[in-house]
């Protein structure tokens, strides 16, 4: 119902959002663990709650001119955890795989899987493997899950394939790092991390070289299609110079 709401309103203000078009918008959803705890309710459950905000956030992004949306679902560091709650975190990825493929299908999402794989569990890997073949044509939101990620190996990697390059420019590096990566390598708009925390945590640290960062004191289930609304529409008011003046600025 929320989202119906939203997305109503959303097309009576088209005109303002136009702006933000072709938006990549990269989400640290954390705080799944903590919302839990906080409700005396096991960490795994806040996972799950974690992965209906996931839903929820999916489905109203290309309304706000959202075309690639990247969530940080499991960092490399997380296998430090219990295993029991990286067994759980990865059942529920399992899960909204399989049950969500569809969905991605019918509403033209491209989904891909960015980060190793070669530690995470054969089912799970057969699951990537047939959700990104079976959207591949999506062109409606590019729906981008970071598992078990490190943006620090994948630039290693990346370094590891480009010396060897002929072509020795930043365009060239940013092509070889989508290779490694799969699921490609664009530069983000707008960072948004929930959950209280006000660092990068090793994620996509090329790609948000001018990101706008939106730190957020909502722990990731309580996140709402409103929440990303607001952010998108503060996003519009930035005025981004990468380095350049303001617009009014003379001299």
């Amino acid at each position: 119902m929320q989202f119906q709401l939203l997305q109503k309103e959303t097309s009576r203000q088209q005109p303002a959002l136009r702006a933000a078009a072709q938006l990549h918008v990269a989400i640290i959803c954390d705080g799944n663990g903590r919302w839990a705890t906080s409700r005396f309710l096991s960490r795994s459950a806040g996972h799950r709650a974690g992965a209906q905000a996931a839903r929820n956030v999916i489905r109203c992004a290309p309304h706000l001119g959202i075309h690639t949306l990247t969530l940080f679902a499991l960092s490399s560091a997380d296998w430090k955890r219990p295993p029991a709650e990286v067994a759980a975190i990865l059942q529920i990825l399992r899960e909204y795989l399989e049950e969500e493929t569809s969905h991605c299908l019918d509403q033209g999402i491209r989904l891909n899987i960015i980060g190793r794989r070669d530690r995470l569990p054969a089912p799970l890997r057969e699951a990537i493997a047939d959700a990104e073949a079976l959207t591949a044509k999506g062109s409606k939101l590019h729906l981008r899950l970071a598992v078990d990620y490190s943006a620090r190996h994948s630039l290693f990697q990346a370094a590891s394939k480009f010396y060897k390059a002929t072509d020795l420019s930043a365009e060239a590096f940013g092509d070889v790092l989508a290779e490694v990566q799969r699921g490609g390598s664009t530069d983000v708009d707008v960072l948004i991390r929930t959950g209280g925390e006000q660092r990068l945590s090793d994620f996509l640290l090329w790609e948000c070289a001018f990101a706008e960062l939106f730190f957020f004191a909502k722990r990731w289930p309580d996140f709402t299609p409103k929440d990303l609304r607001d952010i998108v529409r503060e996003f519009e008011q930035r005025e981004r110079t990468c380095g350049g003046l303001p617009r009014e600025a003379s001299y």
